[in-house]
């Protein structure tokens, strides 16, 4: 499979592409900062230099085309105000998602987070950046592609343990790193996850099995 990650300098990002690479698969990762081209080959991807924001149709396109897949795992980052959440989180998730439809790119998985079914009212960054996620959630619901949206619970570096808690709803938690980039790599090869939108933590159960399960208990359409 030719996968190509955005935000590819991620964690999750980064973690995702050595799983990949190791099965074999070809990856490419977006990034807009040159510098980080020596790190997503030292992962085993390709570098693809593009801005999100600012790229022009043709850039984006010329970054996706030909893919098999596109895994958007970019963020403004935890650094970043309330605007570029919007030209990030939401914008850029939806220039990549239009790039995709003009390209052909079929299957499209979104990073999302826990609380982007009802994100809070107010300025606060974080509440934006909810509101943020959940309309890239919507755009890409809508843009009729063979989408899956993984909203994960709170992020952390811990060494992860192959076993979580997959369903349309969870109690907030934590999760791995490790273990996200795990489930969308199992994702990314599992066909009955197409159409569904749920939320991963911590739990018991082996990720493979967590993510095969899916088609059976998570409903078609999404209800979100």
């Amino acid at each position: 499979m030719d996968v190509v990650i955005a935000g590819g300098h991620g964690k999750i990002a980064r973690r995702l592409t050595r799983l990949l690479v190791a099965g074999h698969d070809r990856v490419g990762g977006i990034i807009r900062n040159p510098d980080h081209r020596h790190d997503i080959s030292a992962d085993g991807g390709d570098p693809i230099l593009c801005d999100l924001e600012t790229a022009s149709e043709g850039e984006l396109d010329a970054a996706v085309v030909g893919a098999d897949a596109i895994v958007f795992a970019a963020g403004a980052g935890p650094g970043s105000g309330a605007a570029r959440k919007d030209t990030v989180d939401y914008g850029a998730a939806k220039r990549l998602v239009d790039a995709a439809r003009r390209t052909g790119v079929r299957r499209y998985v979104m990073v999302s987070a826990m609380g982007t079914d009802a994100p809070p009212e107010g300025d606060d960054v974080f509440a934006v950046y909810l509101r943020a996620k959940a309309r890239a959630d919507a755009e890409l619901r809508a843009a009729g592609l063979d989408h899956t949206i993984v909203r994960p619970g709170g992020l952390t570096d811990d060494a992860g343990t192959g076993l979580v808690r997959i369903d349309r709803h969870v109690a907030p938690g934590h999760v791995a790193r490790d273990d996200v980039a795990a489930v969308l790599a199992a994702v990314l090869g599992e066909p009955g996850t197409i159409g569904r939108t749920f939320e991963v933590v911590e739990g018991d159960t082996p990720i493979a099995a967590a993510v095969a399960a899916v088609e059976d208990h998570i409903e078609l359409p999404d209800a979100s």
